[in-house]
């Protein structure tokens, strides 16, 4: 199948990043979301991201140039999806609100249109059930922030076709991303790594092993990780983290049960640098102060 559109599905960190790489890669792009906003703040931080990367000497004038036209965006669901020859869904981590999204999606998109969910650990098999083409549903996990990280995870579902497969690969590649095929399991491979990381990083800060920035610098010089695991937890944010171990915990074992410390950072509502305070604090442009 030839892929020459996309519609995106939701116009979060993650939702704007596919739409950019995508348009970039000269599908004609759509992007969706509830929240004129949001689509606002989404069209501006892509325009924003592109200039900057022409300006880096990364992206061509007339690359860019394109890649805003081929970007538009959409508060129904019905014209975002209805000419879309692919769906990539990037919603919040939770599977009532994905099922039900992928069930109005089958409504509205065309009998040969492919679906992906951009999930980091929930299941694609559940999620193929529910748009009732479970042969044409795949998952597409990509990393934050999108335009930069290559890698993309594609996950095979119960039923996901080899053409399915194919099709969706080759629009990553297209996108300029490295991919790695997995057979569905809670947290695919980064996601069940990083949770385990992460969360026992949690665990020492608690303890008092070393501080934040310690366990951090640590990991960086000493494992050569490019972010500690309290900078990255920051950036995904902290309430995405803790319902993902949630899941892993339910699914996996007691070896992911969520640190007591991530959870009283959620409830008191440090999520991160998207609310400017996590294990770290921001200021306005995001920038670490503390």
């Amino acid at each position: 199948m030839t892929i020459r559109s996309v519609a995106v599905l939701g116009a979060g960190t993650m939702g704007r990043g596919i739409a950019h790489v995508a348009a970039t890669a000269g599908y004609s792009t759509y992007l969706f979301d509830t929240q004129q906003g949001a689509l606002d703040s989404a069209v501006a931080s892509i325009g924003r991201n592109l200039d900057k990367g022409v300006e880096l000497g990364k992206v061509e004038a007339d690359v860019a140039a394109a890649a805003k036209r081929n970007l538009s965006v959409a508060t129904e669901l019905a014209p975002a999806v209805e000419g879309a020859d692919l769906v990539i869904e990037a919603i919040p981590e939770s599977m009532d609100l994905k099922l039900d999204t992928f069930q109005q999606v089958a409504r509205h998109a065309s009998a040969e249109a492919l679906f992906a969910s951009n999930t980091s650990a929930l299941s694609i098999t559940e999620m193929a059930g529910a748009c009732g083409r479970p042969e044409r549903f795949a998952g597409m996990h990509f990393f934050n922030p999108v335009h930069i990280m290559r890698l993309v995870e594609l996950v095979r579902g119960l039923e996901t076709s080899d053409e399915t497969l194919e099709a969706m690969r080759q629009v990553a590649v297209r996108m300029g991303k490295e991919v790695v095929v997995v057979n569905e399991s809670p947290g695919f491979v980064t996601s069940r790594i990083n949770a385990l990381i992460g969360n026992e990083a949690f665990r020492m800060l608690e303890t008092g092993v070393s501080t934040a920035d310690g366990i951090d610098t640590a990991l960086k010089l000493g494992l050569n990780h490019p972010m500690g695991p309290f900078e990255l937890v920051d950036l995904v944010g902290l309430d995405i983290r803790l319902s993902i171990l949630e899941f892993l915990h339910g699914t996996l074992g007691d070896a992911y049960r969520p640190s007591n410390l991530l959870r009283q950072y959620v409830k008191a509502g440090r999520l991160g640098r998207k609310v400017g305070k996590g294990v770290y604090t921001y200021d306005d442009n995001g920038r670490r102060i503390a």
